[in-house]
């Protein structure tokens, strides 16, 4: 039986998949030729991470397609509710990658309460010539150590960001309108374990009380933080949205950093993905990266794996 792993797998997804039995073909389709390949291909298994969708239409014309995978959390590239009622068998990876968003949002959180964002825009273009006024301009950093994280959805990446918070020291108050409490444990290097309750709060004191706040919700219909929602939030915030593009109103946020109500901002996911637009790219206050949360060796190893295991488990 034939996978084809459309954008990509990692070699220990290959490895495993190869060593069940299966043909693992890496090529990049286009969207457009995508249903003549895995008909003429004999496609059994489409493995998916974000850039591939597979829609109604694909999923009638590839008849012999029993598996569709996607590699990461969020599946709103799928018609996941259509395919399973066709007969197919639709799999994710929802806990592999949680790790590496977590330090991919404290990353930013670090970088943005620094300024290094700014720093290393500026250092090579200046530091010779202007260090001491550099120097003054980012000389107002604050620490994370104390202050309170808020966290938007607690889910798998939400719980994970929040063991990263508390071994930085931080508070943590979360909103999840699925969730009354979670249990965290956190595992340190000499074996011990400590164990963290946290019990959600609603969303608006959430806003109030959090000193950074990060996003870990599905995509929606409506912004979960739109204009209304920073004006509840304190002067002076910092927020970061590594979840879905469109869970943030990006013109009310860069209007409410350019009015000084939020001090900074992170994006890893924007509305116009991938052409995100350029008052973001030139806005000094935001930190950015290229829907990169995932995307560390050990996360996209895990991925592979375990979609490897899921997908040997249904057809062996």
């Amino acid at each position: 039986m034939k996978v084809l792993a459309n954008d990509g797998i990692s070699q220990s997804g290959i490895d495993a998949l190869e060593k069940g039995g299966f043909e693992v073909i890496t090529t990049t389709v286009a969207q457009e030729q995508l249903i003549n390949y895995i008909n003429e291909k004999d496609i059994t298994v489409l493995l998916v991470r974000s850039a591939t969708t597979v829609r109604k239409d694909l999923i009638d014309a590839c008849p012999n397609l029993k598996i569709i995978g996607r590699g990461g959390v969020g599946m709103d590239n799928i018609d996941v509710e259509y395919a399973r009622e066709q007969g197919r068998s639709v799999i994710n990876t929802p806990a592999a990658s949680s790790h590496s968003v977590a330090e991919l949002v404290f990353g930013h959180l670090f970088g943005l309460a620094r300024f290094l964002h700014n720093s290393n825009r500026d250092m090579p273009l200046e530091g010779d010539s202007n260090f001491k006024g550099l120097k003054k301009a980012y000389a107002k950093g604050t620490e994370l150590k104390g202050k309170t994280l808020g966290v938007l959805g607690f889910g798998r990446i939400g719980q994970a960001t929040a063991k990263v918070a508390i071994g930085a020291g931080m508070k943590v108050v979360a909103f999840d309108p699925f969730m009354d409490e979670a249990n965290l444990e956190l595992d340190f290097f000499d074996g011990q374990k400590l164990n963290f309750n946290i019990k959600t709060i609603s969303k608006e004191d959430v806003l109030k009380q959090a000193d950074f706040l990060t996003l870990h919700v599905p995509a929606q219909d409506d912004y979960v933080i739109g204009k209304p929602e920073l004006e509840i939030m304190k002067d002076g915030a910092i927020l970061v949205n590594a979840a879905r593009g469109g869970v943030v109103d990006e013109v009310a946020l860069v209007e409410a950093i350019t009015s000084g109500k939020i001090a900074r901002a992170a994006l890893d996911v924007f509305e116009k993905e991938p052409k995100p637009e350029m008052q973001l790219l030139m806005n000094p206050a935001l930190s950015l990266t290229p829907h990169t949360g995932a995307a560390t060796n050990e996360a996209q190893d895990r991925i592979g794996t375990e979609l490897a295991e899921q997908i040997i488990s249904i057809l062996k």
